[in-house]
Parts: structure tokens; C-alpha cells; sequence
């Protein structure tokens, strides 16, 4: 899946998960990306953003809303980790 082959090479080595990111799911639809929003640090080597990202699975809407860590290595931004403020 070309899209889990992106997401894993955008993935810092540390944090990027063994287990495939997608199982046998029904194709999901995209629908919508929010930058709700983002900051770097003053050294320009890590930033964060918050985004709401809407998508179908079989006709009904789902959410994700995140707020994501990158770090910058090798003038290229991994994704580190991210949390979700409405499960705290």
C-alpha cells in the first residue's frame, strides 16, 4: 500500500511501529485535513501540529484529532509521536 509505505519512511526510526499500520480494513475514504495548529522550536529542529483529519469507512464519517511531535534530521521531519486531547 503506497500510502503505508510513505507514512512508515516519514516515521522516526525510534518510534515507528514493527506491525503493519493498516490490517485487512474496508477502504477507507479521505475526506478532509484541518491544521487546527503548529510551532517549531526556537532551534528549528522540532515542531508540533494539531490537526483534525475527517474520513469515511463504508459511508459512515470517522475523526481523528492529534497532535503530532516531528523532529527534523538530516534537513528531513520524521513524525515521533502524537497524542489525542479528547481521550485524556
Amino acid at each position: 500500500m503506497e500510502l503505508e509505505a510513505y507514512l512508515l519512511s516519514t516515521w522516526h526510526p525510534d518510534t515507528c511501529p514493527e506491525e503493519p499500520l493498516f490490517q485487512d480494513q474496508p477502504s477507507t475514504q479521505w475526506v478532509d485535513l484541518k491544521i487546527k495548529h503548529h510551532s517549531m522550536a526556537a532551534d528549528q529542529l522540532s515542531g508540533t501540529v494539531e490537526f483534525v483529519a475527517v474520513f469515511k469507512v463504508n459511508g459512515k464519517a470517522h475523526r481523528i484529532h492529534e497532535i503530532s511531535q516531528f523532529i527534523k534530521q538530516n534537513d528531513r521531519w520524521f513524525y515521533v509521536d502524537g497524542e489525542f486531547p479528547e481521550i485524556k
